[in-house]
């Protein structure tokens, strides 16, 4: 059935509205809307949001299938309320040719769960050493604007110069991962008094900080845009902070790990909280917090992480970083945001649907609630309460750090263009 009406919903958190989809569009807002011909699907108390839009996902594949594909990367997007997700080049082979970005934008069309939009790597195999093919990227079907070595940084400085150089001309984006490698040569968790105490390697802040610095003036000096990924210190917050107040061009995510999860949790040498950049204290948390209410920090990305049973549970040197966040980024942005009071829903709109539709020039996403607009949508059940079970995610993966913890929230619809993608919390 083509069409669907959407009964009492509170639209971006407002007032209990009927939405009325008609196909791939939205037809109509507004109460007491005519159900004839449509299917009902009661929404009362529940929030409806524009569908979630995530920045900076990793999908694996190709190469790493046994820890996730496209398809279930996907499904686990439309499961956490995507609709559109920007996969990381990190792949093997890695995505710095037309070919394998090209791959994966068709590998995202036939899943059909949410739209897929590659990043292309800014340097040969990752490697910092030479640009990729950044225009020819994004000329390519896939249309690539979001570049980045996540996993890596560009500490390379002139490498990192010319990239902002060459993606200004098309519109494009340096999406950075902030990490000096010469100050965390055998880091294994946030410096401070935490590692200092269990004998681990510490990772300082000033790894990260400085290469936002860094990278926040070469943007001004080119007059490029530049994304800082994962942002996780106070002092990273008022450096972004300051460039902002120069009106330089850059736009910052937090993840929901760093909004919620801190150091201490590493006394537990469980692996599954090794993650990059490391749980930091208790004070980066409030920072980051207050950073993403007041607009510093521009959106939550998932750094959605996927790894294989056997790359987890072993001890925690040998461990791999990362942490899956798709199905459960909501809940804990409810928890730490809405919650306590620091955004409303239409905030929460903004932050993951909105401006990382924007930075990332996702066409046709994080568009209004309104007549005209393509219907990606998701219904919230925000009054919902229940513990993280990964034994039911959709995600290939199962490395959360949120196993048996009580979070809000469940999303229980999601729409792509129109076509349910989940129906009462279950894949359609």
């Amino acid at each position: 059935m083509s069409k669907i009406l959407i009964r009492g919903a509170k639209v971006l958190g407002g007032e209990a509205q009927d939405v009325l989809l008609d196909g791939e569009t939205i037809a109509d807002v507004g109460a007491g809307l005519s159900a004839e011909g449509a299917a009902v699907v009661e929404a009362e108390g529940k929030i409806l949001l524009p569908g979630l839009v995530d920045l900076h996902t990793h999908l694996r594949e190709p190469g790493r299938e046994d820890s996730e594909t496209v398809l279930t990367g996907t499904r686990a997007a439309a499961s956490g309320g995507y609709t559109a997700v920007f996969a990381m080049a990190n792949t093997f082979p890695v995505a710095d040719t037309a070919g394998v970005v090209e791959q994966v934008y068709r590998l995202g069309k036939e899943s059909g769960y949410c739209d897929v939009q590659p990043i292309g790597a800014v340097t040969v195999g990752l490697e910092g050493k030479k640009l990729a093919e950044l225009g020819a990227m994004h000329e390519s079907a896939a249309g690539v604007t979001v570049f980045s070595d996540d996993g890596k940084c560009v500490d390379d400085a002139v490498i990192m110069r010319r990239a902002l150089e060459y993606v200004k001309a098309f519109g494009g984006v340096v999406a950075q991962h902030a990490q000096e490698p010469r100050l965390t040569e055998g880091a294994q968790m946030n410096e401070g008094v935490v590692s200092a105490e269990l004998g681990l390697g510490g990772w300082p802040a000033v790894a990260e900080e400085s290469i936002i610095a860094r990278d926040v003036l070469l943007a001004e000096h080119v007059g490029s845009r530049v994304h800082i990924c994962h942002l996780s210190t106070a002092g990273s917050v008022e450096i972004v902070r300051w460039a902002k107040s120069r009106g330089i061009d850059v736009t910052a995510e937090v993840t929901p790990h760093h909004l919620l999860l801190t150091d201490e949790l590493v006394r537990s040498y469980n692996p599954v909280y090794k993650v990059n950049p490391p749980l930091r204290t208790e004070r980066d948390v409030m920072a980051l917090r207050e950073a993403l209410a007041d607009g510093t920090i521009d959106i939550v990305a998932t750094d959605h992480a996927p790894h294989p049973h056997e790359d987890k549970d072993c001890e925690w040197a040998a461990a791999a970083m990362g942490m899956v966040g798709l199905e459960t980024a909501l809940s804990v942005v409810q928890q730490t945001m809405v919650d306590t009071g620091l955004l409303t829903w239409e905030a929460v709109a903004d932050r993951m649907s909105f401006k990382p539709a924007a930075i990332g020039r996702a066409t046709g996403h994080g568009r209004p609630v309104s007549a005209g607009e393509p219907a990606n949508l998701v219904l919230v059940d925000a009054d919902y309460r229940g513990e993280v079970d990964p034994a039911r995610f959709a995600s290939r993966s199962r490395n959360t750090p949120y196993e048996g913890r009580e979070l809000p929230g469940r999303v229980t619809h999601t729409w792509l263009r129109g076509r349910p993608t989940l129906i009462d919390g279950n894949l359609a």
